[in-house]
């Protein structure tokens, strides 16, 4: 796994005076990150969520949030590996999986506009303005993501997904979630925006470019997001991207306050405790 950096710290608020006992049980989440090829390699879309929001506010982001119960919904019509496949790959329940890809789908979709299905098994919407009205009922949980395919006869691409990697917040922090992280190429023709109560502001970088403003202190970035930024950066294109073959055990970092600030330790690192680098 890629190191992180001495000088990435938590903001304050991040961690409470005193630990939860018992730590907080992490919440189920899905984060995907949405890829295109540039001049210069690989591009990620990026959003820097809003400031003051319960959970990392104001750092930048990849689209993502909570599993909601109703992406469990097995009458989704689906095309792609099935929740099996997934429930192998994250070490989980074939419910926990389904909820899983249905939460990047629909979470993706709320967060950016782009969505990860078509008209049937082989094809994927071109063109996502029809479909509008459904973002902010399915962001308020007014609409499931079963309920909106359904009426607009939609068919769910899990194929144009692939797991990446599983991050659960450490158990110092007061909110927690185990998140799944996918990636996923850009569809042709549909178009990112920042359409979101959620997010101050969108955009597309290059991770080479978004990992330089996080050094030059221009935007926020929580360890995962660093090292997904890292790890896709190095892989020169969107296709070998996609290829990539890799372990998706749980990582669980650990936090240590050392010179007045919260540093991430994670599995392998020196002074990691114990062996909770998950399964």
């Amino acid at each position: 796994m890629v190191r992180l950096p001495e000088d990435l710290t938590l903001p304050d608020g991040f961690v409470l005076p005193e630990r939860p006992d018992p730590p907080a049980t992490p919440k189920d989440a899905a984060t995907v990150v949405l890829l295109r090829d540039g001049d210069r390699g690989p591009e990620v879309f990026l959003q820097r969520r809003v400031e003051g929001m319960p959970f990392a506010g104001g750092m930048t982001v990849f689209p993502g949030g909570g599993v909601d119960r109703r992406d469990a919904d097995a009458s989704v019509t689906w095309s792609g590996p099935p929740p099996r496949w997934w429930a192998e790959r994250f070490e989980c329940s074939e419910d926990t999986a389904r909820a899983l890809v249905c939460a990047a789908v629909r979470e993706t979709f709320e967060e950016s506009g782009v969505l990860l299905a078509g008209p049937d098994a082989d094809s994927v919407v071109d063109d996502t303005r029809p479909y509008a009205d459904a973002r902010p009922k399915l962001e308020s949980r007014e609409l499931s993501l079963a309920g909106f395919l359904a009426d607009a006869g939609l068919v769910l691409r899990a194929d144009l997904l692939r797991p990446w990697a599983n991050w659960v917040t450490p158990e110092e922090e007061p909110r927690r979630y185990d998140t799944r992280f996918f990636l996923a190429a850009m569809p042709e023709g549909q178009r990112a925006d920042g359409v979101t109560s959620e997010a101050s502001r969108a955009y597309w970088s290059t991770p080479e470019d978004a990992l330089e403003d996080w050094r030059q202190q221009r935007c926020g970035l929580l360890p995962p997001t660093w090292v997904t930024l890292s790890e896709v950066g190095a892989c020169g294109s969107v296709a070998a991207a996609l290829d990539v073959q890799r372990p998706l055990g749980k990582v669980l970092p650990q936090l240590e306050h050392r010179d007045g600030a919260w540093r991430v330790v994670l599995p392998g690192d020196p002074g990691y405790r114990g062996e909770e680098e998950g399964r």
